[in-house]
């Protein structure tokens, strides 16, 4: 058994679980570390922000980092972990090679959050209006990204989507990926069909694909379920809406910019069906697993629904085409007895796809594994071995450069 158990997280923003599913995820990393006593430091070039969660609350250390900086060297050298969690492969880019260098025996995890390099190809598509294809993926991102989890030992993966299509097209070995999605459970109480109105979508929009979302809500899906169910509202909730959002506040036309939800709970479980027709991203969306824990059905997207309930029904519909969706808006807002049936297929979801008891327990005993067979994990992921020794080399002296400069 290890003596001491030490985590470094490197964050690429602090986490904020009531603005944004990310930082709802990185609070659960944070509490199956807690359960299993390890003592955490979490370190981040960000500014916090208003939002940020308290972590000495939770008796977390935080601190500010410096990007191109030897004094995050003398830091981690003095901490010396047992664990370093990178939060996005951005963040392994920059210190990657550090901790390489200063703690050769820390564990190195990534938390992808999502297949970058997925979302931003389908992006590029729906933006050059054609349909997206594989070859799409073959991109400078998807050079970086997957030379990053080339380069650390466990890469942490919430969609078994993503998980095989590293596997297949990028030829990852299984071994460097762990599939732990978001943890969920069922509310206590949730609103039945008659003490619900209205629809809503809700995400954090410094999220590209949520912005992207609501304009598409804005211009194409309302337009034509509002000439359907005029008395009903549809109400956008997010954290840091920017002025062309606010701009599309339609009071006249039922269409409402509500800004930022106190409480994404109390909002999502007081509708009736929650909308999100996403035409680009990657991952699991928080918005949706949101909808399920508070018994509302939704409509989404093919991509919005991709990875989340396996082979258990959707809890509403998932339709891509424009007039289906709106039909299926329609028909889920006005069946009860339809929707309390989507509402049941939610709580299912929940139940057999994210419940914490399902995870919690191999997850620690996957780290726990790896710490003890280190050198022979690594020793069979020599291709990441590889990719670290040249860009140990290439990093490492133009930060340095960086360094030198930065002091003029």
């Amino acid at each position: 058994m290890l003596k001491s158990k030490t985590l470094l997280i490197i964050g690429f923003v602090w986490p904020e679980p009531k603005s944004s599913a990310a930082g709802s995820r990185m609070m659960q990393l944070i509490e199956l570390f807690l359960a299993d006593g390890y003592e955490i430091t979490f370190g981040c070039t960000a500014q916090n922000l208003e939002f940020s969660e308290d972590l000495s609350i939770l008796g977390i250390t935080s601190l500010s980092i410096e990007l191109n900086s030897s004094t995050f060297d003398d830091f981690v050298k003095e901490l010396n972990p047992n664990v370093v969690l990178f939060d996005r492969f951005m963040v392994e880019e920059q210190f990657g090679w550090r901790v390489s260098e200063s703690c050769p025996d820390a564990l190195k995890i990534l938390d992808t959050e999502d297949l970058h390099c997925l979302r931003s190809a389908r992006q590029l598509a729906v933006k050059e209006n054609r349909a997206f294809t594989l070859d799409d993926l073959f991109c400078d991102v998807a050079k970086r990204e997957i030379a990053s989890i080339l380069r650390c030992d466990l890469s942490l993966m919430v969609s078994e989507f993503e998980m095989e299509l590293l596997q297949n097209q990028f030829k990852v070995s299984k071994e460097l990926l762990y599939l732990l999605p978001l943890f969920a459970e069922k509310l206590t109480e949730v609103s039945a069909y008659n003490e619900r109105n209205d629809f809503v979508f809700i995400g954090n929009f410094l999220h590209e694909p949520n912005w992207d979302c609501v304009k598409y809500l804005s211009e194409v899906i309302w337009p034509m379920l509002h000439l359907k169910l005029p008395d009903a509202k549809m109400l956008i909730y997010g954290a840091y809406p920017t002025q062309k959002v606010l701009q599309l506040h339609k009071p006249k036309q039922n269409f409402y910019i509500m800004g930022r939800a106190e409480n994404a709970f109390d909002v999502v479980r007081k509708t009736k069906v929650v909308l999100a027709p996403i035409r680009f991203g990657a991952g699991i969306k928080g918005k949706l697993i949101e909808a399920m824990q508070c018994g509302t059905p939704s409509v989404t997207s093919s991509i919005g629904a991709e990875a989340m309930h396996g082979n258990l029904e959707w809890n509403g519909f998932v339709k891509d085409d424009s007039t289906e969706f709106v039909e299926a808006a329609v028909l889920l807002y006005q069946e009860e007895k339809l929707w309390n049936k989507y509402q049941e297929n939610g709580f299912e979801i929940l139940e057999k796809r994210y419940k914490k008891s399902l995870f919690e327990d191999d997850f620690i005993m996957e780290i726990n594994s790896l710490l003890e067979n280190l050198k022979q994990h690594r020793n069979n992921n020599f291709i990441g071995s590889i990719l670290q020794h040249h860009f140990t080399s290439s990093t490492k002296y133009m930060s340095k450069w960086i360094e030198e400069k930065n002091k003029k």
